[in-house]
C-alpha cells in the first residue's frame, strides 16, 4: 500500500486579485509538481489555499510561483 502525504500552506496576496487574475494564478500552481489541490474564495481571494505532497513540492518554491506573478504574498500557514 501506498503511503500518502499531504500538506496545506496558505497565502495571503496583498493585492486585491480579479477573477482572472486569481485563475491564473491557481493555473500555474496546479502545473507545479506535486499540488494536489488549490482553493480560493471571492468572499476572500486574497488567501489561496493550497493542498501538495511534501514529497514532490517544497511551501516555499510555491511561494515563488505566486511571487512570479509579480504579487506581494506570504506564507500565514505551514
Amino acid at each position: 500500500m501506498n503511503n500518502i502525504n499531504l500538506a496545506d500552506v496558505t497565502f495571503h496576496v496583498d493585492e486585491n486579485l480579479d477573477a482572472e487574475s486569481r485563475a491564473k494564478l491557481e493555473d500555474d500552481l496546479r502545473a507545479q509538481e506535486g499540488v494536489v489541490s488549490i482553493h480560493s474564495s471571492e468572499k476572500t481571494p486574497h488567501l489561496i489555499v493550497v493542498t501538495y505532497d511534501p514529497g514532490h513540492a517544497k511551501s516555499k518554491e510555491l511561494l515563488q510561483v505566486v511571487l512570479g506573478e509579480n504579487l506581494h504574498a506570504e506564507m500565514i500557514g505551514l
